[in-house]
Order: structure tokens, then sequence, then C-alpha cells
């Protein structure tokens, strides 16, 4: 029992007259609070858009945009205009139906009026305005009105254009006829209130992926952005839809055939799914419900792996490819190398929160299953050959995994020893709550023994990694278990890897045919409840190796603890370049050669001496920690995941086989060839 608990057993509850006694004030009707209007979002806006940070301040952008390729969904529009203006407002305009006008019969208000200021008001609960929709709540724009300091709505309809505004959520002006117009459509421009989330500043990646995206998913739509801050302008348009978008997906890869497509409908229900295997080592797998990015998954993505791995079994077996004596290939197996887009458009969506990172719908995993497993089986007769490449990519991927097994095993084995739970090399801390912790990874010995001295080995761990670990975008995971710096990393995080390479429930499951997962389109391998340390921080010299063993160890964290990057636990350190001193006393520490001309010019005659420091390990304990472990006095810079598309062709450019595209790729980022450091 916690101490918390025997202070709160200790002290009984008083008698009921004292506990009334002790009341300040009555409790009756009248203390009930009933919020007007769109109050309650601004009160609590993480229930309507997920938090107020970076993630609830794009997702204002996506609501809107959401309702402009309702729009097209429902066959009425063909072009999306997107605008970040200098002042951070953003436009959204597409040529749709425009917002109804006329006045509705239950308020009295324009429609206009009725869908930016009331929740749940919307064409999309009966399907009357629209059949497939992202938002079935209805709260989506009048959301986005109510957390903005100011929204402008201009509709052309009926031959007339009207505006109307807003100020956080409230009209300020009526719904005004202001001119005409032959075309149709609806315009929304608003600014995010900083009261609700603080400083206001958009990620350009985060507005491309979603336009990208939405172009992929809806081959009829043109989708403009600009950005006026920087006088970018981009198109995003794609005839081929899904085809395309698997074919980005292995722009530089080795494909091993002609993209697998399928489009079924069934009952209500679409589904659209395109594969294309390639010879490299790691899966990606994107799902889409009306359009929303279902970023965790859910049972569309449940569906496709069950049929996936059911038939690619099935069709080994009856080739000959798979022996009566041997086990079923798994999820992982039959997924190895393959680039995928999941896309199901349903009537009645339902998804885990307003956020719709996750669809719920149980019927759409047995519908899924049975359209993907009839079309690529049919698939598979009918092209033999490219049937093979996926068996034969399939068994080597088993046999690696037979091996990575002997090697987990291993380092389960090696953890059950009493004293060998953890790296022997490994310098942890006295705190044992993990919130509180931290551990850097340092490039080297020499630099790790700096870090020891230099630490608070209170909260803060070290562990030393000797040479460049394994580039695992290269290497399946059986090399990456029998590299000694990547177990050692493994056991000291604590977490596991997000691959099923262990071989216990999820790979039962897998040979079932439900592709390993338990419904949420994770892999059920990693545990982030069990990391030990809530900031991992890469910290390397600041030379052409550091940047290697960085790269290095992002591309593990990516490819195999993609959680640690999405929930913000990765960090950089900014060890400095540059001693400057100046007198007995006077000291800087500059992480740039621009740093270092500013401060050497504003001392003028001072005759300062420089000292670059060559690696961390010539640096005292002391100044390591000053510079670069004080949390009072560092700078670490948060390792993000914007665009999970982008991310991982930067990682296969960088990391992989191909040389012509990492050339290209050098030359078009010499200048700022730090910006792939910070922001995977």
């Amino acid at each position: 029992m916690s101490t918390e608990e025997k202070d709160i057993k200790a002290g009984a509850e008083p008698p009921v007259d004292e506990q009334v006694e002790k009341v300040s004030g009555k409790y009756d009707a009248d203390q009930i609070t009933v919020l007007k209007g769109l109050e309650g979002v601004r009160r609590r806006p993480s229930m309507y858009i997920g938090g107020t940070g970076s993630q609830g301040l794009h997702h204002l952008f996506v609501e809107v945009v959401d309702n402009s390729i309702d729009e097209s969904l429902a066959g009425y529009c063909s072009e999306i205009d997107v605008t970040l203006h200098n002042d951070n407002s953003v436009t959204v305009e597409d040529n749709g139906r425009g917002i109804p006008v006329d006045i509705n019969k239950d308020t009295g208000l324009p429609g206009v009026t009725v869908a930016m200021t009331m929740l749940h008001a919307g064409g999309k609960f009966d399907q009357g305005g629209y059949k497939f929709s992202g938002g079935l709540h209805g709260i989506g724009v009048s959301a986005v009105n109510a957390l903005s300091r100011w929204l402008e709505v201009e509709v052309a309809r009926g031959g007339k254009v009207y505006i109307q505004k807003f100020e956080r959520g409230e009209p300020v002006t009526g719904l005004e006829v202001v001119g005409k117009s032959k075309l149709t459509g609806t315009k929304v421009t608003w600014l995010a209130d900083d009261e609700i989330f603080g400083s206001i500043e958009y990620h350009h990646d985060v507005i491309v992926q979603r336009l990208r995206d939405l172009a992929y998913l809806n081959p009829r739509v043109k989708l403009a952005f600009k950005d006026e801050n920087t006088g970018e302008e981009q198109v995003f348009h794609y005839k081929d839809g899904l085809i395309a978008f698997v074919q980005a997906l292995n722009k530089n890869k080795d494909p091993l055939h002609k993209p697998i497509y399928m489009s079924r409908r069934r009952e209500d229900t679409e589904v659209e799914i395109a594969i294309q295997y390639n010879n490299g080592f790691q899966e990606s797998i994107f799902s889409f419900a009306n359009n929303i990015h279902t970023t965790e998954g859910g049972t569309h993505l449940s569906g496709f792996k069950t049929a996936l791995t059911r038939v690619i079994n099935a069709y080994a077996r009856k080739t000959g490819a798979l022996k009566d004596k041997d086990p079923n290939l798994s999820g992982d197996d039959v997924r190895e190398g393959m680039a995928a887009v999941i896309a199901v458009k349903v009537l009645h969506p339902q998804f885990e929160s307003q956020t719709k990172i996750r669809l719920t719908n149980a019927d759409i995993e047995g519908l899924v299953n049975s359209i993907v497993g009839e079309g690529l089986a049919e698939f598979l007769e009918e092209n033999p050959q490219v049937g093979k490449k996926i068996v034969d990519k399939a068994l080597t991927a088993w046999r690696a995994r037979e091996a990575a097994r002997k090697a987990a095993d291993a380092i389960k084995r090696a953890n059950a020893l009493e004293n060998s739970a953890l790296p022997g090399k490994l310098a942890d801390c006295t705190e044992r709550d993990p919130s509180k912790c931290e551990i850097y990874l340092v490039e080297g010995d020499s630099a790790g023994g700096s870090a020891k001295q230099g630490r608070d080995r209170r909260y803060q761990a070290i562990l030393p990694l000797r040479g460049k670990i394994l580039n695992v975008e290269k290497a399946r995971m059986d090399k990456a278990l029998d590299n000694e710096e990547i177990k050692s990393l493994i056991t000291a995080l604590g977490t596991g890897i997000s691959k099923s390479v262990v071989g216990d429930a999820a790979d039962a499951d897998d040979e079932e045919g439900n592709g390993g997962t338990s419904g949420n389109g994770r892999d059920s391998k990693f545990d982030i409840s069990k990391l030990r340390y809530d900031r991992v921080i890469i910290m390397t010299d600041a030379d052409v190796d550091g940047d290697h063993i960085r790269t290095l160890l992002l591309t593990f964290f990516f490819r195999y603890m993609t959680p640690l990057i999405e929930q913000g636990h990765v960090y950089m350190a900014q060890p400095p370049l540059f001693r400057i001193r100046a007198g007995k006393d006077a000291t800087w520490y500059c992480r740039t050669e621009q740093e270092r001309e500013e401060i050497i010019k504003s001392l003028r005659n001072k005759n300062p001496t420089v000292q670059r420091f060559k690696g961390l390990g010539e640096m005292n304990p002391d100044q390591l920690h000053e510079t670069t472990m004080d949390p009072t006095k560092r700078v670490i810079a948060q390792v993000t995941l914007e665009d999970a598309m982008e991310a991982d062709e930067i990682f296969t450019v960088l990391m992989g086989d191909k040389v012509e595209p990492r050339k290209a790729f050098i030359e078009a980022h010499s200048v700022s060839m730090e910006d792939v450091d910070w922001h995977a």
C-alpha cells in the first residue's frame, strides 16, 4: 500500500453533519451551469480538437478542408485552394455548392449561420446533404469558429455572394449580400485565437501532408497550397489516385511488380486498396476512412491484415512453397517490404474520438477482410509470377525472423540473470520514476566518461555507444538483434521493439491469419508503458561522424520504435563547437561558426582565445554539464514526426541502397542539412 493510500485510510470521513458544515455555500439547481452556444468549446477545447498545442491548431485546418472534401465526395467540388497568410490566418476556398444561405426552419437563422455557431448542426446526420463524409458530429467548423479570434465566411450561391463575420464564435455581422457571381463555392478565412493556443505557428509539412493525401485519395480534385510567408506554391493532383500513392511510397526503392489495385463496393461501403512490394525490409501502410487519415488504424486495417496473411499463406501452400509440416507465415513476414494504402468510404463511420485517429465500426473488419481476400486471391491466380515474388520474399522474411527469434531469446535469457538485467556499460540513475528520468546516448567511451562525471546521477543515465550502430534500413531485424549496441539500447530503454520477432501470442495469432494486431493496426510487441526514461537524448560529436551516428539512431527509432518519436520522447543534445575566453572569468560557448564570429566582433580589442572542441571527450565534465546536460542552461531539440510519408522517404533516401536519390537530396539541401537531424 502506498503512503498516499495509508493517509486516506487513516483519515476516515467525518460524519454527514460535519461534512455539511464544511461545505461553503449551498448546492441546488441554481449551481448547475448551462454553457450556451459555443462556450463549451472554448472552455474545453481538447474535447473537440484533441488539445491546444500544435496538433489542435492544425486540426482546425483539417476540419475546414475536410468539409470541402465532403463536397467533392458528394460530386460537387473539383478545386480546393488553401492559403497561409502572413498574419497566420488561413483561407480554405472550394468550388462546391456553397453552404446553404436560406433560412433554417428550426432556428429561423440562415443555414450558414447555423453551421458556424451551433454544435451538432450539419448536413451529415441523415445523409440528406452528404452520403460519405468524414464529419459526423456537426462539430468541426463550428469548433473552428469558436476557437478563432475572428472568422469570415464567404458563400457564392444562387447568383449572389454572401459574407458573414464572427469573433470568437459570436456573429458580429449578419449574413450580407456583397455582390453577384455565376460561380458557386465556400471560402472560410480564420485566425486561430492566441488566448486558446498561445503562439500561432503552423507547420508547412503538416498542411502539405494533408493536402497531398487528399489529392491521392480524390483523383478528381485539384488542391493548391500557397504559403505567403515563403512565397511557395504547390499543386496536388494525382489522376491515378492510390496507384500513384504507392508508387510515391516506393519512389526511392526497387519495386518487385506493378501496383496491385482493387476497388469494390459492398452494401453501403466502398473499399479501395493499392499494394506494391519492394526489395526492402520495411512496411509502409497508410489507412484512411472517408478521407480521414486514421493514424492508429482500426477495423479496416485489421481486416486488411487478416486477409493478406490468410490469402498469401493459402497461396503458398497451394503452390507448394509451404509444405504441410511448415508453420504459417506471420503477418510481419507477408508485410515485409510492402507499401500499401487502404481507403474505405463508410455510410456511418465511427471513430475513437472527434480527432478520428482510429476507425471502430465492427462490421467493417469482416467486410474488408472478405473484399481483400477475394480480390487478392483472384489477382494471385491470374498473376503467378507476381505471386511467386511475394511468397519468396515472405519465406525469406520468415527465415530471418526465426534467426531473430533466437537472438531475442538470448537477450531475454541474459536479462533474466540476476546481475545482467541491464547493459553493463549503462550508468543508470537512482530515480525510479520514469517521468523524472532521462538517458543520454553518447558517442564513444571517452565522451561517455565525461558525461558520467558531468551528469546528475539522480535522474540522468548514460549509455555509451561504441562506433556506429547497424544501419537497419539495409538489414533485417535478425541482423539488428545480433548487433551489441542495438541489443544494449533495446534492453536499456525497456520497451521492446515494434516488430513481432519474439514469437509469442502475436505470432500465434498471425498463423490464424489476423495479422498479429490487437485491432488497432499497431504491433503488440512495443510497450511504451515500460519505457524507463521519459527523455531519450542523442548526444554525439558535432562533426560528420556525429551526424552519421545521429541519423543511424533516428533510423532505428523511426523503423522499430516509432511511438518514441510520435509521443515526443526523443531529443537531440546540442553541444557547443567553440569556447571563447576573454580574461580569466569571461567565457562563452558557441554552437555555430556564425555565433562565434558575432561574439568575437562584440569583444573587439579584448584579444579573445578560441578553442574548438573536436569531440565531446575533449570537454571537461563540468563544461559538458554546464553547456549540454544542465536542464537550466542546455538547449535540446525535440524530434517530431509531422509527415510520416516524407519521413519514410527521407530515411530511405539517406540510409537506403540507392546512391542517386541520396546525391540529389544532399545537393538540394546542402545549405540546410542540419534540418535533417532535427526534424525527422
